[in-house]
């Protein structure tokens, strides 16, 4: 049985996913582990980055990235706490397939007091085959609130 004071990234994501900018885009939870998230943005029209191809733009593939790298600490640190990202390097390897939904994969593989390592892969349906790797570096705001009081 799950223990209901961790962090359960499937919960959250309902609440992180469904509104503000990541609702708007459209992102969906797929899975999680002990230290990785995984989530997915659906193919739209509106968000293609060049009118003569059908492939979605690199800057909701960034907020994919952004966001599940967060869900993934989150998870790791086994509690919600307010981060920021300082640092968030995204090297594309090739654009998205035409029509294609964007999975986006996170993984925390280090915490110390004040920072979350991450990296993560982006692919259309076959990690083997990435659209981006990232690589990423977050700091903690113990004790901050959203508002920053």
């Amino acid at each position: 049985m799950a223990d209901p004071t961790q962090f359960d990234p499937q919960k959250a994501a309902s609440f992180v996913l469904g509104s503000g900018h990541s609702g708007w885009l459209g992102m969906q939870y797929r899975d999680h582990g002990e230290d990785w998230c995984e989530l997915e943005l659906p193919w739209r029209e509106d968000l293609i980055g060049e009118t003569e191809r059908h492939v979605l733009a690199s800057g909701p593939i960034i907020s994919l990235m952004d966001m599940a790298s967060g869900l993934c600490i989150w998870t790791k640190m086994k509690s919600f706490q307010a981060i920021a990202t300082l640092d968030l390097r995204v090297d594309y390897q090739r654009p998205a397939r035409e029509r294609h939904n964007v999975i986006g994969r996170a993984e925390c593989y280090r915490l110390t007091r004040s920072a979350a390592f991450v990296r993560g892969v982006a692919h259309d349906g076959d990690p083997d085959d990435p659209v981006a790797h990232i690589a990423g570096v977050f700091m903690a705001l113990p004790g901050m609130s959203r508002d920053g009081k």
